[in-house]
């Protein structure tokens, strides 16, 4: 007989670790897919997907959103919640990228690791329904997790999986996910945090800024967003490292036509300026470098150019007051 197989939603978080242990405890085939982002936050704990799909012995896809996925956040059809982030709309993008990918392995239907109520914008009753309807899956999606509290799906009327075996929980409490963790000897999981940059402040501040002052943004210009801090000249756009990682980063990334600065010869932030190359914007983005510099001197040399430090210029070093009035976000 041919096996039931599942496509699994997988965050690695550890509501979805338990509703894959759920269908392969049924003998359901499973295979996870991981959408990644630039706005994927990394795990805390150093425990990530590649990790947690070893522990459940389950084959792992991973798909990258591009700039369809970024063009769809700026312009979300249902609205974001507190910050950048359009969970519904999120939801019923990638839901339509997961339709492809089970048809393609053939897989029976989807599960995902939700849990009614968990979520208050995009996993109450009503939001369910509505991104079941958006993407094509109406009836097709399945949530071990909550399954008795949700309409019985297709796959449970023909007999794909025993809803008796499936689950009620309910809400924000973690005590039935971690008893079942416990039952399941599932010993190594994420401690719960987030996992999406858009739903930070400081990271939609920037997002947000992005948008206002680039009409052809890509998924590129999104990922920068996490390197450095970030500072707004009118049209200009000032990118200043905080560590040699950022600053091995912002010299890999930019621009053909970005000016990069630095202060020869002491610790110095690599500064990335963006945008037209005026004389002021120039001496500001050297101005902030100096300030992150660990120069000790009121006036501070700065190195500058396209590909090379081929200019300098002397500035002096701003007060704090200043720097914070450039900052787009506390970040």
């Amino acid at each position: 007989m041919t096996r039931v197989k599942a496509l699994a939603l997988f965050s690695g978080g550890l509501d979805s670790i338990l509703a894959v242990k759920l269908m392969l405890s049924q003998g359901v085939d499973v295979v996870a897919v991981n959408f990644v982002s630039a706005f994927s936050s990394c795990a805390k704990d150093d425990w990530g997907v590649a990790e947690a799909v070893k522990q459940l012995g389950v084959p792992l896809k991973v798909v990258e959103l591009g700039d369809d996925y970024l063009k769809m956040i700026r312009e979300p059809k249902h609205g974001y919640g507190k910050n950048m982030n359009p969970c519904v709309d999120c939801r019923i993008f990638i839901l339509k990228k997961a339709k492809k990918v089970g048809e393609k392995i053939g897989a029976d239907f989807i599960l995902t690791g939700e849990v009614l109520d968990e979520r208050p914008m995009s996993q109450h009753l009503g939001a369910l329904k509505l991104v079941e309807e958006e993407s094509g899956l109406k009836g097709k999606i399945l949530r071990p997790l909550s399954a008795k509290l949700l309409p019985e799906t297709l796959i449970e009327k023909k007999g794909l999986v025993d809803r008796e075996k499936l689950l009620g929980i309910r809400g924000r409490s973690r005590k039935p996910q971690l008893k079942l963790a416990k039952e399941f000897n599932i010993k190594s999981y994420p401690s719960p945090a987030g996992g999406c940059l858009l739903t930070c402040r400081e990271y939609a501040d920037k997002l947000r800024d992005l948008f206002e002052h680039k009409k052809h943004c890509s998924m590129g210009d999104a990922a920068l967003l996490s390197v450095g801090r970030h500072f707004r000249l009118g049209k200009n756009k000032i990118i200043v490292g905080r560590n040699e990682a950022e600053n091995n980063i912002l010299k890999a990334k930019k621009s053909r036509n970005d000016y990069y600065f630095e202060v020869p010869d002491i610790g110095s932030p690599i500064t990335v300026l963006q945008g037209a190359k005026t004389e002021k914007a120039v001496r500001t983005a050297a101005a902030l470098t100096a300030f992150y510099s660990d120069a000790k001197s009121p006036e501070v040399t700065v190195n500058f150019g396209r590909e090379s430090f081929s200019n300098s210029v002397t500035v002096s070093v701003p007060a704090r007051a200043e720097v914070e009035n450039l900052r787009i976000s506390n970040c």
